[in-house]
């Protein structure tokens, strides 16, 4: 891979990383602040959902580190080797995680007597995203692991061919 595009990749990361911080000390917290303050008996779903949407955003930027990660070890010409494998499995790992987050949401959503302030399109605005993000995480997985699987199979073909040169 061209180490320019190593550098603006990376260069990337670092502002997505920095940008979820802004989210995670700034926005999550704003944002659910003032849903109490614009409707108060959400007062009660306000702390476990900052949380979670913290830890969701935890979730990214651990992905995000271990891509950095791989994406040295491309610049390196070192990707055909088993320390790759712990960064992809960092990476099947943190979206496990968040999607293990959204499905919780996705079931408090569905089952707990939220209240809204108008005719409950909030609530089931907010399933529906659940829902999505829930798809997209378990879609994202399984993505990942097969990606994994055709890393060791090119792993192992790489190591053939060094024995045979």
């Amino acid at each position: 891979m061209h180490r320019f595009l190593v550098v603006v990749l990376q260069a990337g990361i670092v502002a997505a990383v920095l940008a979820g911080l802004f989210g995670q000390i700034v926005v999550i917290p704003t944002a659910a602040a003032d849903e109490v303050d614009r409707f108060p008996p959400y007062a009660p779903f306000a702390a476990p959902y900052v949380t979670v949407a913290i830890v969701g955003v935890a979730c990214i930027q651990v992905a995000l580190v271990a891509v950095w990660m791989l994406l040295t070890m491309v610049q390196r010409d070192a990707i055909f080797t088993m320390q790759a494998f712990r960064w992809v499995d960092v990476i099947i790992g943190s979206s496990i995680v968040a999607t293990l987050l959204a499905i919780g949401v996705t079931g408090h959503l569905a089952l707990a007597d939220i209240p809204s302030p108008d005719d409950g399109m909030d609530v089931i605005s907010a399933l529906a995203a659940a829902i999505a993000g829930v798809a997209v995480g378990a879609s994202f997985a399984m993505l990942i692991v097969i990606m994994r699987s055709l890393l060791h199979k090119a792993t192992d073909l790489q190591t053939e061919i060094a024995e045979v040169v």
